[in-house]
């Protein structure tokens, strides 16, 4: 089998957007005929630009390639022009293309991705969302009462206990900035332990709270912040500290009571071994649309095995890094959790032939060869991207009390 063809399609995700402004999709079809698809989560550019990334890596290194040597084309993938070290755009192209070389591999010899990768481990997977506003017109970006107004954050969430979830993730930190970290405002504090008190009182112990934040504190900010909200026992306390240096999140974990969650930002094996090595989080949150692929996040979900830490795939995009995740989850003994945009219907049902299968605030893992998910790529072209905006933009100023 060789590699003959790629298509990209970069798809606008319309309202209510939840799960990001754009998705990234590409198709690698062999001279046999056999596709695969995967995504590529690369926020630092405009789509159009990862596009060019995404054709000039397959010109130089996947067409013509074997589809089932995927070990020799990433190194080679991850050298290229001699980097040979992480770069979050490189690695969101090779993820698109590995998952998509997994796909075809995975339908060349009938099986789903977790036959090839040790077996099925769990026959279905717990799954959380994020609190998303639901309020006639709302969408992910407006200025929704649930971000701002405790009560209407628990009242939301009492909505997800009833359709099945067990577990919400939400971030009332404040915003995130290019010039973080910072202290944290004693607004900002008083607001966090309100949301957390109030969706305690209210779903009691029949949930769990993620707490979410991105990055925007200092140690000593990050730990004030914890000290207000440890008494509500949140599952996690998500990237209290920027993502660069470890060292410093680990002083966060030394101290803080609630296990630490990162690794969204995180690519290959190498930065979460620095992770792991520092005692940073004890909950790793790999996206296969940037981490390096599904071999790739295997590999460091092997390594949290040892150091009896935890996987929770990340998912803010498409469903097709969804279905990654899916795999890698189903396949891994320490899966603790998933990410789901909310039960992946709306638009995450439309853009595939047949939707991920979610019930009772579980994913399904799907018994079909591949990732088992097919794009429609009639809905894709119908729904391209218009925009100006990045994936996630963060303030591109300093954020000062209160914020």
């Amino acid at each position: 089998m060789k590699i003959a063809e790629l298509k990209t399609f970069v798809v606008g995700n319309p309202p209510p957007a939840f799960g990001g402004r754009y998705f990234v999709f590409l198709k690698l079809r062999t001279a046999c005929g056999v596709e695969g698809v995967g995504e590529v989560y690369a926020a630092s550019f405009s789509p159009a630009t990862v596009v060019a990334m995404i054709r000039d890596v397959f010109e130089r290194h996947v067409l013509g390639a074997d589809p089932f040597r995927i070990e020799a084309l990433w190194r080679n993938v991850y050298s290229r022009g001699y980097t040979g070290r992480p770069d979050a755009s490189l690695m969101g192209v090779l993820s698109g293309v590995e998952m998509a070389l997994w796909d075809i591999v995975g339908k060349a010899v009938g099986k789903p991705v977790h036959d090839l990768l040790g077996g099925k481990v769990h026959e279905r997977l717990r799954s959380y969302t994020y609190l998303y506003p639901d309020e006639p017109g709302s969408h992910a970006y407006s200025d929704s009462p649930i971000y701002s107004t405790p009560q209407a954050a628990a009242d939301r969430a009492l909505k997800y206990l009833k359709q099945g979830f067990t577990a919400v993730k939400f971030d009332p930190a404040g915003p995130y900035s290019a010039f973080d970290p910072r202290q944290p405002s004693l607004e900002r504090l008083e607001l966090s332990e309100a949301f957390c008190k109030a969706l305690r009182e209210a779903l009691g112990t029949r949930c769990d709270l993620l707490f979410g934040t991105h990055g925007q504190f200092t140690v000593s900010g990050a730990l004030r912040l914890a000290s207000r909200i440890e008494p509500y026992e949140p599952l996690w306390f998500e990237e209290p500290t920027p993502p660069e240096a470890p060292e410093e999140m680990a002083r966060v974990a030394a101290q803080c009571r609630m296990p630490i969650a990162t690794g969204e930002r995180l690519t290959t094996k190498y930065e979460f071994a620095r992770v792991l090595e520092t005692g940073a989080a004890s909950i790793l949150q790999p996206n296969l649309g940037r981490v390096g692929g599904i071999l790739e996040a295997k590999k460091i979900a092997a390594m949290a095995e040892a150091h009896y830490a935890q996987i929770a795939p990340h998912l803010y995009c498409g469903p097709v890094v969804g279905a990654a995740n899916i795999q890698l989850a189903a396949c891994s003994p320490n899966f603790l959790i998933l990410e789901s945009i909310e039960r992946w219907d709306g638009f995450h049902a439309e853009i595939l032939k047949k939707p991920i299968r979610w019930e009772d605030g579980y994913v399904i893992p799907p018994s079909e060869p591949g990732l088992g998910v097919e794009l429609d790529e009639e809905v894709a072209n119908a729904h391209p991207w218009r925009g100006t905006d990045l994936h996630l933009m963060p303030r591109d100023a300093p954020v000062h009390a209160p914020d």
